[in-house]
């Protein structure tokens, strides 16, 4: 008995600090997107079953937890394939990530990938660097190695 209260305990532990990812609709993830900020905005679109976003997320998340400057966002675009939000809630929870994790519920991404930005394919991963205060953003759809996403943020930080 002594030993199933001490696995609760430890579950609803767990639980409580577990990552949350939000489900949002493509016009609360464009307010964010232009929402004023002192801070260079990095918003990172992947998914699960994308090998090279998987590899590439440390780097959000070191960014994340060492640069202030910065407000880093991770947006899954499991949705379109599997709208139940386990398997992302299972991602994070078992990548233990720190970083803002959103689900970008929304279908038939040909409809909408052209107003987050008027260049992608759709190609994942994809990420945005945007600063509000200057106007200026930067987009690439590729995977990002080491010192990349800082070159990002450099150029649209001036």
């Amino acid at each position: 008995m002594k030993a199933l209260s001490i696995a609760i305990l430890l579950f609803i532990s767990l639980m409580a600090q577990a990552q949350k990812a939000d489900q949002i609709k493509l016009k609360e993830l464009q307010q964010l997107i232009t929402k004023p900020s002192d801070k260079v905005q990095v918003i990172n679109f992947w998914a699960t079953w994308c090998a090279p976003c998987v590899k590439e997320i440390p780097l959000f998340e070191k960014l994340n937890v060492e640069n202030n400057e910065v407000v880093v966002t991770l947006v899954s675009m499991d949705y379109d394939l599997d709208p139940n939000p386990e398997k992302v809630y299972r991602f994070v929870n078992h990548k233990n990530l720190k970083s803002t994790v959103l689900i970008l519920a929304e279908r038939n991404p040909n409809d909408w990938i052209n107003k987050i930005d008027k260049s992608w394919s759709g190609a994942l991963p994809a990420t945005l660097v945007v600063n509000t205060k200057t106007g200026k953003r930067k987009f690439v759809q590729m995977e990002l190695k080491a010192g990349e996403l800082e070159k990002m943020i450099e150029e649209v930080g001036k």
